[in-house]
């Protein structure tokens, strides 16, 4: 529903500013305009308040009878992915085209490049997250898409026993986005799909039996 609202304001309504930086000066157009408190924001029809980066309020700009709004505080409150491309002044919306590989920043202390832990069935995937602790446990690791891409294509294998009630949740806001209640070695290698537009932080946790290992390869799990 949120990018269905998304899509029609996108064809009606101006969409600009964002803090991205400096622009070229030579592509600057001084305009006079008004921000205009009087228009209100409502995303499925309940009342949202329009923020920027720092968590402070926005005001919507008119100019020539036009509405214009920051892009930044609208894909946050619909949940769409938002991007900068510095070097080509361009503003990405929903997906990249190009995925970004998990392995670019991961950080956890079974983050492994040991081709004894990174080799699937015959393949070394270079960089995995491999967990094989001799004990039941909980296993988890977090992910940082900081609200730039809207999906997370997350692959991962169970190896000698079943991988178990496994949640992908938004970590700031203690929502579960995505609920699998096994992952059996038989599988392979599965893939999981999340959306995660306007996503600041993950938290991917499940279950491990003792004589369980989890593979989660790095290279090839990516967002987009």
């Amino acid at each position: 529903m949120k990018k269905k609202v998304f899509a029609t304001i996108m064809a009606t309504t101006v969409i600009a500013s964002m803090a991205t930086g400096v622009y070229g000066a030579t592509k600057l157009q001084e305009i006079k305009a008004y921000l205009n408190p009087g228009i209100s924001f409502k995303v499925d029809g309940v009342p949202t308040q329009l923020k920027d980066s720092s968590g402070l309020a926005v005001v919507p700009i008119s100019y020539k009878n036009t509405t214009y709004l920051p892009v930044r505080a609208v894909s946050d409150a619909l949940g769409v992915a938002v991007n900068y491309d510095g070097k080509t002044e361009t503003i990405n919306l929903g997906e990249v085209v190009d995925g970004i590989a998990l392995s670019k920043d991961f950080r956890s202390d079974n983050h492994t490049k040991d081709p004894a832990q990174t080799t699937y069935k015959g393949k070394d995937y270079k960089e995995a997250f491999y967990n094989d602790n001799n004990a039941n446990r909980g296993v988890s690791f977090m992910l940082y898409p900081k609200g730039r891409y809207q999906t997370l294509y997350l692959q991962i294998a169970a190896l000698g026993e079943p991988f178990e009630k496994i949640q992908i949740k938004d970590s700031d806001n203690d929502i579960i986005l995505k609920e699998i209640e096994v992952i059996d070695p038989s599988e392979g290698l599965i893939t999981i799909e999340v959306d995660i537009g306007g996503v600041d932080t993950l938290y991917v946790h499940g279950s491990a039996d003792r004589n369980g290992q989890v593979f989660v390869p790095l290279t090839t799990s990516y967002f987009k």
